[in-house]
């Protein structure tokens, strides 16, 4: 594998346990491993010159619905509540397949590798015409990104009450059934793994409480991680309140889903003792800020998490509902919305940028990944601040203020995968294109 030395970054924002920042320093980069951070390092690879650059981990999305991105801006559902806004996109999902899922993915983390991100998660909870997991799967890796699909999954069609039509849901025992195939097909536990499959029903509202249940027993024998979107908005509440007869943190928890090893979607809805339990059972949040705010669904809790000890990470969520897939645009709105609810001092750019980077990587159970320190995989974003968005910066560090929100040089696992604003690993004006027949087709154009 080939090494690399980043040499002389202006700023390293190592995010390791000290937060060290360190001025005019070195990244050795070896076999996908961090093997050293310092100053006057030396390498016989390839020099990377970072002067002028602010150095940072990767950033890490933990949550996406990666297919959506060939359904951006849709027409009846631009200003719908979440309900609506699922109803109005159904039908037009239900008309996917394999390649839509494949070439949509490849859109998704091709945007989301320029914004600076090298771990992306995927909650994929529909299968329509043959499509299956590993569509996406084989996306990831040809973008090159880290990835962590889930199997998600719907059960509880229109007809007995659910919310998506019938002719999207699926049979409960096959849904377990695939979860185990592409467990065993694709998960990797080991440190630096490029792909972990987690376990993802969809929503309380779309599946049986059994399905929810059983899914956490078959992802704790398996070793792996479970997610669902939960709370996401009042509608969402209501829900929970009038058919389970309880709010959402109360019904994860009678059904196994709090732990170290759970992470849920938005909770922009979830109260101060729903707060308390997710930091008692180490529980962990993706914060999805644009989205939330598309949709009108509030401003999630995010302070108050953060000083209960809740697992915080950053999510783009679907591009439907989201439109863009930049996790620094994502990182600034979740410290601009704190900000609005709070005051200008509830949050600084510097953490908004630890949950955009560590945070997420904690999330994911990811300890090998988050930060830039000896031992750590080499996931490394170098963004140029010498450009027009950093001009006249006091502090080019605080990145989220005035910074760029695309990345120079992006390394996953100590390869290149952006250099020099541009991604190397696929031909990205050919994966657009595709896109863009595969949308008109569906919007029959």
């Amino acid at each position: 594998m080939a090494e690399y030395l980043i040499r002389d970054a202006d700023y390293l924002l190592t995010m390791n346990d000290a937060r060290d920042e360190l001025h005019g320093a070195d990244v050795l980069i070896r076999d996908g491993v961090i093997a050293a951070v310092g100053r006057g390092l030396s390498t016989q690879g390839e020099l990377v010159l970072a002067r002028g650059c602010v150095v940072t981990p990767g950033l890490v999305n933990t949550h996406h619905h990666l297919y959506q991105s060939l359904t951006r801006a849709v027409p009846g559902g631009q200003d719908a509540l979440l309900f609506g806004w699922l109803k109005t996109l159904y039908p037009i999902w239900a008309r996917f397949g394999p390649e839509e899922m494949r070439v949509s993915a490849m859109t998704g983390l091709a945007e989301l590798a320029l914004s600076g991100c090298t771990l992306s998660s995927d909650h994929l909870y529909i299968f329509p015409n043959g499509s299956r997991l590993e569509d996406t799967i084989h996306a990831a890796v040809e973008i090159g990104l880290r990835f962590h699909p889930t199997r998600g999954a719907m059960s509880i069609g229109a007809s007995k009450g659910g919310l998506p039509p019938d002719t999207m849901v699926e049979d409960e025992k096959s849904i377990l059934n695939d979860c185990i195939r592409v467990i065993d097909t694709f998960h990797d536990a080991r440190d630096g793994a490029m792909c972990r499959v987690g376990v993802a029903p969809c929503s309380p509202f779309s599946v049986s409480r059994d399905l929810m249940r059983e899914a956490a027993v078959l992802a704790r024998d398996k070793g792996v991680m479970l997610h669902t979107h939960l709370a996401e908005n009042d509608e969402d509440v209501a829900w929970s309140l009038a058919n389970f007869g309880c709010r959402p943190g109360q019904y994860a928890e009678d059904l196994g889903w709090t732990g170290a090893d759970v992470w849920h979607a938005h909770c922009v809805k979830l109260n101060r003792q729903e707060i308390e339990l997710f930091s008692k059972t180490s529980t962990g949040i993706a914060h999805c800020p644009c989205s939330n705010c598309r949709l009108g669904s509030g401003i999630a809790p995010l302070r108050a998490m953060r000083d209960a000890g809740v697992p915080v990470g950053l999510g783009v969520d679907g591009s439907a509902s989201n439109d863009t897939g930049n996790l620094m645009t994502e990182a600034r709105q979740a410290m601009l919305l704190q900000r609005v609810a709070r005051g200008a001092g509830a949050m600084s750019a510097r953490e908004a940028l630890e949950i955009a980077t560590r945070g997420g990587a904690e999330v994911l159970g990811r300890s090998d990944c988050g930060q830039i320190s000896q031992g750590k995989r080499a996931d490394i974003a170098i963004w140029d601040v010498s450009g027009i968005e950093s001009a006249g910066s006091w502090d080019p560090a605080a990145l989220l203020l005035a910074g760029p929100q695309k990345v120079r040089d992006l390394f996953v696992e100590g390869r290149q995968v952006v250099r020099d604003g541009h991604l190397v690993t696929v031909d990205l004006v050919e994966v657009v294109s595709h896109q863009a027949r595969l949308a008109r087709a569906l919007a029959g154009v």
